[in-house]
């Protein structure tokens, strides 16, 4: 089986491209000329050879990534499957850089795939792609999508409707929650999501009080999946017969609180136990929680204090607190079948707490 493959030295993709070597898969890995270089190293970590994992030269701003004629002319007809996951996935790149890569690297994306006739197009987008809608979204939905103010929110949306406007190419999208390090490694590759609260959390577990309350606005979700769980599903509804034209959401069932996500993070970093308040119940009149509260001056020049001194982009800040719950019924039904489920946050929490301790935290 042959897979062509966007984004393989990206951290879902190294992660991705060693579960399809173990179905004794080629695999043509998009490459910068400027990377070229990286591909011996991945080999070896992969266990790879020279007839398993070729690199093909590209660049995802130009047409049909950038592949020579020639090459697609050699391999028409012969990709099984062309997984897309180069993409930006940082909410705190530029607009423009994200309009660059993640929409018009699909497109191009696209172009190739349909030029070399490949079985399959298999896009990661993210759930992202909903949107901040408020509710439950669903796997089928798409257009319903709600406010998408943060570009990297609208272009992963775009960027999905592309491939969903393929009528003759078949497709499956998958849509990973927030992702972070692997759940029996911790390894992760940058810091991102909730990473931005380990540092202070760090700080706070040795002057915190035990059974301080914490304000916070409990009613959002987080929606956390580790990088395992996410290329174990990946691999396994991308080699599922007659599901093409669908889409997937890896994510956690449940979520978790933000007030709960803090408690387990300040349980593994030795720290007190916390309580969590709801603010929802401090004045349901005034609808004080999310917004509302900000507009009190003692609290908002506390909020904007503590946002500093975390470390927090202000990109990210506003996005904390998800109003949607993702219902993954269907995708869970699937990967049942597969002996693959997603993982309690508090499981994993102590590997991937202790990963950043010692590889990502700045002075580790």
């Amino acid at each position: 089986m042959n897979y062509f493959v966007t984004g393989a030295t990206g951290f879902i993709g190294r992660f991705l491209v060693p579960k399809l070597l173990d179905r004794g898969a080629t695999i043509y890995l998009l490459v910068r000329p400027e990377s070229m270089a990286k591909i011996a190293g991945l080999r070896e970590l992969w266990g790879a050879d020279e007839e398993q994992v070729i690199a093909v030269e590209g660049d995802l701003s130009k047409p049909r990534l950038g592949v020579k004629p020639a090459w697609i002319k050699k391999h028409t007809g012969k990709i099984d499957h062309f997984f897309h996951l180069a993409a930006i996935y940082d909410m705190k790149a530029d607009a423009e850089s994200q309009r660059i890569s993640n929409v018009n690297g699909t497109k191009q994306a696209i172009s190739l795939s349909k030029a070399l006739k490949s079985g399959c197009f298999h896009q990661v987008s993210s759930i992202a792609a909903a949107g901040l809608y408020e509710g439950t979204f669903t796997e089928d939905m798409f257009e319903e999508a709600g406010a998408m103010d943060h570009p990297y929110f609208l272009t992963k949306h775009e960027s999905e409707g592309l491939v969903r406007a393929e009528s003759k190419m078949n497709w499956r999208i998958y849509r990973p929650g927030m992702v972070v390090g692997h759940s029996v490694t911790g390894e992760m590759d940058k810091v991102d999501g909730p990473y931005y609260f380990f540092e202070t959390l760090k700080n706070l577990s040795s002057v915190v009080p035990e059974g301080l309350p914490l304000l916070l606005h409990k009613a959002g979700l987080l929606n956390i999946v580790p990088v395992d769980y996410v290329v174990n599903a990946i691999d396994y509804l991308a080699h599922l017969p007659d599901h093409d034209q669908e889409c997937f959401f890896i994510t956690d069932p449940d979520g978790i609180r933000v007030g709960d996500l803090l408690k387990v993070l300040m349980k593994v970093s030795g720290g007190p136990g916390l309580r969590t308040l709801d603010v929802r119940l401090l004045d349901s009149a005034t609808k004080i929680a999310g917004k509302g509260i900000s507009r009190l001056p003692p609290v908002k020049a506390l909020g904007e204090k503590m946002i500093a001194r975390m470390g927090v982009p202000p990109q990210i800040i506003g996005y904390i607190n998800y109003p949607t719950h993702f219902d993954s019924t269907f995708t869970r039904s699937l990967l049942a079948q597969g002996d693959i489920t997603c993982p309690p946050f508090e499981d994993y929490a102590p590997v991937i707490w202790d990963y950043w301790l010692h590889f990502l935290r700045p002075d580790s």
